[in-house]
């Protein structure tokens, strides 16, 4: 009887996705199990292609002769049945190819790493943990949802959380980093294994502080862009040995787990969570897919939710959990601009706001959160006041430091001997006030004070207990022991002021979670709104704006009220592809428009067009879509001479973007 491997093949070519049956020699039956790397014959012997091996059978379903497996990469299984099938269900949700999914949650082959893997003693057992109690929220709530392998949109502890250490000193983390840690520690408490997924460094840095003080080291495998493909493909097989918590970025969300029970997320609304790759599967869909495909229990943890998950609740689908209102920050909107004190005015903060932050600076640190880095907002010419911009690309000038050479906001290149185009001037000057120098300002409001600034050129992850003025740019802010004494929000309407489908949702994320970074009791000042935002703030009723913006959205048929796929390339195959859509659609096409093709840059030929549908028509709108992408990506064309070629492909499909929505 011959024994049969289906196979994926590693290629980013639509035709091929699929499985392929090949022949198993009997010499490799034995190590030829699903999972393992192969390598096999395409098309003809010469031609080898990467492959995992899906499944083994006994038949195949083709009639004829089988090519054979070439080789046998590894005997060992890296691919996980659970992990191809969410490939599988990852791809055909966004019309894309299982192969890329796999590139993302796969890391290359490390000999070193299988080899130490394969020596391990597979009797060991680690040590049972216990379940602590998830505190914060009403007695069971969030351990009855975990029990029944339940789902919930879950409104974080808006404020630092304290952790006993069994043998050692009390850890301080924040409050949602509390909360998934005691949760993570329930599921591993009974064999369980977790899935927690943070957008970036210096949350994941948080969750595995507060994780140590639950569990043991070798309960947690951390998984982020920053490892090494040593390091990935290490936690990658630790992963699958016993019960443990897999924390990481994006692809943490593709950890293979034993007996998964819980899948979290925090911060889902955060754009470090859109995965830049194809098939651009935003994560908070990788978790619902795998939610749906494990029965594990899933958490989406926030202070301002997104309207995603908004959604989701208003269906019922997510249950609404919430902290006590003991937690709730003191939020203090002001509209008022001028300050009695000269240095805090031309630092842009109120009378009341400066007064309280001094008095809070002389007992411990303060927060000063601002819109943009660097010196000022941009620069002018000093002699007829036009806008500097980029002779490179054309964006705008900015300066890091007083004084320092002009430098493009954009694409970083250097503006040495700037000469205005309009007048000649050979000078520049800053307008607006960037992170330093509000540092300087404040330096002058809060004399004695150390300034420390943090942005992306510099950041800091903590800061003393000791009475100190951080000024941060929004999502750069550093945690301290405790939390600060006073938070102070400013350029709110700066932050606003930019054009975006989710900037209400962005703004208000970075307000809220610069709040939560204030100690219990502490007063967080929002300086220059007014209106339903500083009220949602002031009463921390933050799923009030989520609702407001989302019915919106469904009188506009607006992602997320309706699935939308942006289709690029030449206008008969976009147009081709429109109409092969039909009655799945919902409103109008908006397009097709002349746009510039993202692989040669040329606009000639090229148009977009935007389709919405119904998450209804999800699978059949996805399948036509891709059918579409096939067709025209297996076309040949016949050049002179009679020689065939197959034809770049003309069009390119992407599900679920929502940046096309900002420029309409």
């Amino acid at each position: 009887m011959t024994t049969v491997a289906r196979v994926v093949l590693d290629s980013p070519l639509p035709q091929l996705d699929r499985l392929f049956d090949y022949r198993v020699p009997a010499e490799l039956e034995d190590d030829c199990v699903p999972g393992v790397r192969v390598k096999v014959p395409l098309r003809t012997g010469a031609r080898m292609s990467d492959a995992y091996v899906i499944e083994v059978v006994s038949e195949g379903d083709w009639p004829g002769e089988l090519s054979a497996i070439e080789t046998l990469v590894s005997p060992v299984p890296v691919l996980a049945p659970e992990i191809w099938k969410l490939a599988r269900a990852v791809a055909d949700r966004a019309a894309g190819v299982a192969s890329d999914v796999l590139r993302l949650a796969v890391p290359t082959r490390q000999v070193r790493v299988e080899k130490a893997w394969l020596a391990r003693d597979p009797a060991h057992v680690p040590d049972p943990v216990d379940a602590p109690a998830v505190t914060g929220y009403a007695p069971g709530v969030v351990e009855d949802t975990l029990a029944a392998n339940g789902r919930a949109a879950v409104s974080a502890i808006p404020h630092p959380v304290q952790l006993e250490v069994e043998g050692g000193d009390p850890v301080w983390v924040p409050g949602w980093a509390a909360t998934l840690a005691q949760a993570a520690a329930r599921t591993v408490a009974g064999e369980r294994s977790a899935v927690l997924a943070v957008p970036d460094f210096r949350d994941l840095t948080d969750l595995e502080r507060a994780l140590h003080a639950l569990l043991p080291s070798d309960r947690v495998v951390r998984f982020d862009a920053k490892q090494t493909n040593g390091q990935r493909a290490k936690a990658l097989l630790r992963a699958r040995t016993h019960a443990v918590v897999a924390i990481g970025n994006r692809t943490a969300m593709y950890a293979p787990a034993d007996d998964l029970g819980l899948i979290a997320m925090w911060d889902d609304g955060d754009a470090s969570f859109i995965e830049p790759r194809a098939p651009y599967v935003h994560t908070r869909d990788v978790a619902l897919v795998r939610a749906a495909q494990s029965g594990a229990a899933l958490l989406f943890l926030a202070h301002a939710r997104s309207t995603d998950v908004q959604r989701l609740v208003e269906l019922h689908w997510l249950d609404d959990v919430t902290p006590l209102r003991a937690a709730v920050p003191k939020v203090i909107p002001t509209l008022q601009q001028v300050s009695a004190e000269g240095f805090a005015a031309q630092a842009r903060i109120p009378s009341s706001a400066w007064r309280a932050a001094r008095e809070a600076s002389r007992t411990g640190p303060v927060l000063v959160q601002v819109a943009n880095p660097g010196f000022g907002t941009g620069l002018v010419c000093a002699d007829c006041g036009e806008r500097a911009h980029c002779r490179v690309c054309g964006g705008p000038l900015g300066s890091p430091t007083h004084g320092a050479v002009p430098q493009c906001r954009f694409c970083g290149a250097l503006a040495v001997g700037y000469r205005c185009p309009t007048c000649g001037g050979g000078k520049v000057k800053p307008v607006g006030q960037g992170a330093q120098r509000t540092a300087d300002e404040l330096g002058r409001a809060f004399p004695g004070t150390q300034i420390i600034v943090a942005d992306g050129s510099r950041p800091v992850d903590e800061v003393p207990t000791k009475p100190v003025v951080v000024v941060a740019t929004r999502g750069a802010e550093p945690s301290t022991p405790g939390g600060y004494a006073c938070v102070l929000l400013l350029d709110g309407e700066r932050m606003l002021a930019r054009e975006g489908l989710r900037v209400q949702e962005e703004v208000l994320r970075f307000w809220t979670n610069a709040a939560a970074k204030g100690a219990p009791g502490a007063e967080t000042y929002l300086v220059g709104i007014g209106g339903r935002l500083a009220t949602a703030m002031a009463l921390w009723k933050l799923d009030v704006p989520a609702h407001d913006e989302l019915a919106d959205r469904r009188e506009l048929l607006f992602p997320p009220a309706v699935r939308v796929a942006t289709l690029t390339g030449t206008e008969q195959a976009v147009t081709a592809a429109v109409e092969a859509l039909g009655e799945a659609l919902v409103g109008p096409v908006l397009g097709p428009v002349p746009v510039e093709d993202p692989v040669s840059g040329s606009t000639a030929g090229t148009v977009r067009a935007i389709v919405r549908f119904p998450y209804a028509h999800g699978a059949e709108v996805t399948a036509t879509l891709k059918a579409e992408v096939i067709r025209r990506s297996s076309t040949r064309r016949v050049l002179p001479g009679g020689n065939r070629r197959r034809a770049a492909p003309t069009l390119r499909v992407r599900l679920d973007d929502a940046e096309p929505f900002s420029e309409v």
